[in-house]
């Protein structure tokens, strides 16, 4: 393969390498579909099944989210910034992540998706309402694409800290004493998923849902390969949206690995952890800044040990954003802040682990042996 770098014709734009000091080489993934089904707007909500609501409705106010609505057997949570309700726990006999839903652009694009995929349309019978085509991603995922459901208004804020920088002095004659309680939620901001049929998952989402790659990541030396980490944003146009709303990555379950949850500033992440930590809550890996993204982190185990995470201050892209490319790894994933931990990498040897990448050895997927030992590598650098 060519080592020339591979650049859209016309001038440099001052996009160009602003995420990434590693380029495109010439005949790799564009990180985009030429002629998409749609373009969805943005995440809408999650979904997830847990035994005990009650239990997971405390988690969840420690956490920081506010109750939009509760029924037998739901529970609808949301943050500060009008919307719809941004996750949704439904009672089942285990916990785990049922799937994500999209939000389209246009109540047509429900038609034109239907039309492409030959799912109907139907309404969405449960609080928020609003119409809904329900799809199934290549690994398995249920994927929603929902459209006018109800907005709810805003909530309060929690303020961010007016801070004094150097000669900049914009607080005089008063602390800074921020409380110690719940980072308060303001949105949801991603959801991480894990897939042995990486490159057609992505494919998909970028066909189907219209999204574009923000940053690739590859395995040391297998770069010829293909990426194995895609972080994945919406396409708004000139309209800067997330650096991620989706990231995928190749490994050997399918399955989900965290989402994530905007709060106001590092201070709301910091003392927001420490209510959390005082109440006995798991931190999994945190405080630090990330570098694909460049968010501020903090990640947390809720009592059933699913991963979900604190961010704030956020990289914002438009459209004409082309894709980084990086080696994965695990110090990779941070500018600062403490080493990841074996319990975020989910790289801890369990027999459930171990059965899972015998199976995935064994399937027809994108796992084999020199993919194996490569994301093992990558863990520990």
């Amino acid at each position: 393969m060519s080592n020339e770098r591979a650049r859209p014709p016309g001038p440099a734009t001052a996009h160009q390498d602003l995420h990434s000091e590693h380029g495109p080489l010439r005949g790799e993934h564009p990180g985009r579909a030429r002629e998409p089904v749609i373009k969805v707007a943005d995440l809408a909500w999650l979904e997830f099944e847990k035994p005990d609501l009650a239990r997971a409705e405390v988690f969840a106010r420690d956490f920081g989210f506010a109750v939009a609505a509760r029924t037998g057997q739901a529970l609808y949570l949301r943050g500060t910034l009008s919307g719809s309700a941004c996750v949704v726990l439904r009672q089942g006999r285990t916990s785990r992540f049922l799937g994500p839903a999209f939000r389209a652009a246009e109540r047509a694009d429900l038609d034109r998706l239907a039309r492409a995929t030959g799912h109907p349309v139907r309404e969405l019978g449960e609080f928020g309402g609003g119409r809904v085509v329900d799809l199934a991603d290549p690994s398995g995922f249920p994927v929603r694409v929902v459209h006018g459901t109800e907005q709810l208004p805003a909530l309060p804020e929690q303020p961010p800290l007016l801070l004094n920088f150097g000669g900049g002095r914009a607080r005089t004659n008063t602390t800074q004493r921020p409380p110690r309680e719940p980072a308060r939620i303001q949105r949801l901001g991603h959801v991480v998923l894990e897939t042995p049929r990486f490159s057609q998952a992505l494919d998909w989402y970028l066909q189907t849902l219209g999204l574009i790659v923000s940053d690739f990541l590859f395995l040391d030396g297998q770069r010829g390969r293909g990426p194995t980490m895609a972080f994945v944003r919406c396409d708004q146009g000139s309209t800067p949206v997330d650096h991620h709303t989706l990231a995928m990555h190749l490994g050997p379950r399918t399955g989900y690995v965290h989402s994530a949850y905007q709060v106001t500033d590092l201070d709301a992440i910091a003392a927001g952890g420490q209510y959390l930590a005082e109440r006995g809550y798991q931190r999994s890996w945190g405080i630090g800044r990330h570098l694909q993204g460049s968010q501020l982190f903090d990640y947390w185990r809720d009592p059933d040990k699913l991963m979900v995470e604190h961010f704030a201050d956020g990289d914002l892209f438009s459209c004409d954003l082309e894709p980084g490319w990086a080696p994965m790894s695990a110090s990779g994933l941070a500018q600062w802040g403490p080493p990841a931990t074996r319990d975020f990498l989910g790289a801890n040897p369990t027999p459930a682990l171990i059965r899972e990448v015998v199976r995935a050895l064994r399937a027809d997927n994108e796992i084999d042996p020199g993919r194996l030992l490569g994301l093992m590598k990558a863990m520990n650098r």
